[in-house]
C-alpha cells in the first residue's frame, strides 16, 4: 500500500488560537496545476500582447512607416530609443504591486499601452510618434518587470523559473506571431485605403484595450483570492508559501518593510545581477526590431524578410521551456546561464565574422551561414533573461527585498535597450558587423558574471553551512523565521537560506 504524504500548516485564528490545516501532497499539486493553466497563461498572453506592441514597429519600418513620415535612420532610432528611457525612468513602479491591487494595477497597464499603441496608426509626424512611444514605454515599464516578483508570491523557488519562463517565452512567440501577422496584415492592406503600417499599429494594438475587462475579473490580488479555487484550495495555495499569506498588496504587520529595501540596496549581488540583466538586454532589445531590416538587407524582399522572421522566434519559444524546466528540476541557474550566454555569443560572433569576411563567400554559403545562426543568437539571449530574472527572485527572501531587488535590476539592465537599439546604424547596413561584435561581447560577459556570481554564492552557501554567514545572509536568514512563526532561539533548528545557484 502507498501511503500519501501529508504536510501540516497552522492558520491564523482569532484570539491567539489557531486551527491546523493538513493536505496531502495530491491537494498541493492541484493547486499549483490551477495556477499553472488559470494564471500563468493568462499573464503570459498579457505579456505577448505588449511585446507585440513594443516591437511591431520593425514591422512597420519596412511596411512604409519611414518612406510616409518620413524618418531619417536617426530619427527611426529615436523612436526605439525613447520607448526605453521612460521605461527606465518608471521602474520603480514595480513596488506599486505591494500598494495597488494587481487586478486593478495591471488592467490598468494594459489599458494604457494598447491605446499608446493603437494611437500609433494616427500620427502624422516624427514628434507624434515619439510622444505615443514615451507613453508605451510608460505603461510597459509599469507591469512587465513586476510580474516575477507577483508570480513569486504564488510558486515556490524551486518552482519558479519554469512559470517565469512561460511568462517571458510569450516574447519569442510574441515575436514569431508578430512577423506573421505583419505578413498577412501587409499583404491584405496593400491596396487598401489605409497604409499597411497604419493598419498594422490598430490590429495589433486595439486588442489590449479589450483584454484589459478580462484582466480586472481574472487577475487575483492574492493566492488567497483566486477566484478559481475552492476555498479549501485557497486556504492550501495562501499557506503553503510563507511570504504568501497576507494579499500581495498588503504587508506583513509592522508595515512596509523599509528595512529590506536598504537590506537589498546594499547587497553587492544585486548589483551583479543588473549588470548581468544590462548585458543581456544589450542583445534582447536589438535583434527583435531589426530582424526584419538585417533580412531585408540580406537580399530577400520586404515580404520574404517578414515571414523568415518567425521561426527563430518559434524555436527560441521551446528552447526557453525547456531550459526553464531544466533549470527548476536540477535547481540550477548559473549552469544553463553560462552555455546559453556563451552559444549566444559564439553565434553572434560567427554572425559578425561572416559579414566581415563575405566577399571570400559566395552570396548563398555568407546568407545561409548569418541566417542559421540567429536561431542560437536568439534563443540565448531569451533564456538568459528567463533565468537572470529567476535567478534575482530565488536569493531573497521578504516581499520588499524581491521588489528592491527587481527595481535595481530593471533600472540599471533597461539601460542595455538604449545601447542595443543604436547597434544597428542603416550605415552599417548590409552586414551590421559592429552591432553583432557587440552583441557577442555582451553575451559572453554575461556568461562570465553568471560565473562570477557562482562561485561567490557558493562560497556564502559554505559560510552559512559552516556558521560563518555574514550581516546579510544571517539577517534574510533571521528574516525567514521571522515569516515561519520562528525565533533566534530557533536558528540552529531552522533552515537556513540557502541561495539556489
Amino acid at each position: 500500500m502507498q501511503f500519501q504524504e501529508f504536510i501540516s500548516r497552522r492558520g491564523g485564528g482569532g484570539g491567539g488560537a489557531s486551527s491546523a490545516l493538513v493536505w496531502t501532497t495530491a491537494e498541493e499539486k492541484e493547486v499549483v496545476k490551477r495556477f499553472d493553466r488559470q494564471l500563468v497563461p493568462f499573464l503570459a498572453f498579457l505579456y505577448l500582447l505588449s511585446f507585440l506592441d513594443r516591437s511591431n514597429i520593425g514591422n512597420a519600418k519596412i511596411a512604409g512607416l519611414s518612406e510616409e513620415l518620413p524618418l531619417s535612420s536617426s530619427q527611426y532610432e529615436w523612436l526605439l530609443t525613447i520607448f526605453y528611457v521612460t521605461y527606465i525612468l518608471f521602474e520603480w513602479m514595480t513596488l506599486m504591486y505591494q500598494v495597488v491591487p494587481p487586478h486593478i494595477y495591471i488592467s490598468l497597464c494594459v489599458c494604457g499601452w494598447g491605446l499608446a499603441a493603437s494611437l500609433q496608426s494616427l500620427a502624422t509626424s516624427f514628434g507624434t510618434l515619439m510622444f505615443l512611444r514615451a507613453l508605451l514605454g510608460f505603461a510597459e515599464a509599469a507591469f512587465g518587470p513586476g510580474v516575477p516578483f507577483y508570480l513569486s508570491h504564488f510558486y515556490k523557488r524551486e518552482e519558479l523559473a519554469f512559470r517565469i519562463g512561460l511568462f517571458i517565452s510569450a516574447a519569442p512567440l510574441a515575436t514569431s506571431f508578430a512577423s506573421s501577422l505583419a505578413w498577412l496584415i501587409v499583404r491584405l492592406s496593400s491596396q487598401g485605403p489605409i497604409s499597411p503600417w497604419r493598419m498594422l499599429f490598430l490590429v495589433e494594438g486595439f486588442p489590449s484595450v479589450a483584454v484589459a475587462f478580462f484582466a480586472w475579473v481574472l487577475i487575483p490580488d492574492s493566492p488567497g483570492r483566486a477566484r478559481f479555487l475552492s476555498p479549501r484550495q485557497r486556504r492550501i495555495a495562501g499557506l503553503r508559501l510563507e511570504e504568501a499569506k497576507k494579499d500581495i498588496h498588503g504587508a506583513r504587520s509592522g508595515g512596509f518593510n523599509w528595512k529590506e529595501v536598504a537590506r537589498a540596496l546594499r547587497d553587492p549581488k544585486c548589483y551583479l545581477m543588473a549588470f548581468m540583466y544590462f548585458s543581456c538586454n544589450v542583445a534582447f532589445s536589438s535583434m527583435p526590431v531589426f530582424l526584419p531590416t538585417i533580412l531585408k538587407d540580406m537580399g530577400y524582399s520586404s515580404l520574404q524578410s517578414q515571414a523568415l522572421s518567425a521561426p527563430p522566434y518559434l524555436v527560441a519559444f521551446i528552447v526557453v521551456l525547456l531550459t526553464a524546466f531544466m533549470s527548476d528540476r536540477s535547481r540550477s541557474r548559473s549552469t544553463y546561464l553560462i552555455i546559453h550566454g556563451l552559444l549566444s555569443s559564439f553565434a553572434y560572433f560567427v554572425i559578425a565574422a561572416t559579414g566581415y569576411f563575405h566577399a571570400h563567400m559566395s552570396p548563398a554559403v555568407h546568407t545561409f551561414i548569418r541566417y542559421i545562426c540567429v536561431y542560437p543568437a536568439v534563443s540565448g539571449f531569451f533564456s538568459c533573461i528567463v533565468l537572470i530574472i529567476t535567478w534575482s527572485m530565488d536569493n531573497r527572501i521578504a516581499k520588499e527585498g524581491k521588489g528592491t531587488s527587481v527595481v535595481i535590476m530593471n533600472v540599471i539592465g533597461q539601460f542595455g535597450p538604449i545601447l542595443g537599439t543604436r547597434l544597428y546604424p542603416q550605415s552599417n547596413g548590409p552586414w551590421y558587423v559592429q552591432g553583432m561584435a557587440t552583441c557577442s561581447f555582451f553575451m559572453a560577459l554575461v556568461a562570465l558574471l553568471a560565473l562570477a556570481l557562482r562561485i561567490i554564492l557558493q562560497r556564502s552557501n559554505a559560510a552559512v553551512a559552516g556558521g560563518n554567514a555574514d550581516d546579510i545572509e544571517m539577517e534574510e536568514t533571521e528574516e525567514a523565521l521571522g515569516l515561519m512563526g520562528g525565533t533566534r532561539a530557533k536558528l540552529q533548528q531552522a533552515e537556513r537560506l540557502t541561495y539556489i545557484i
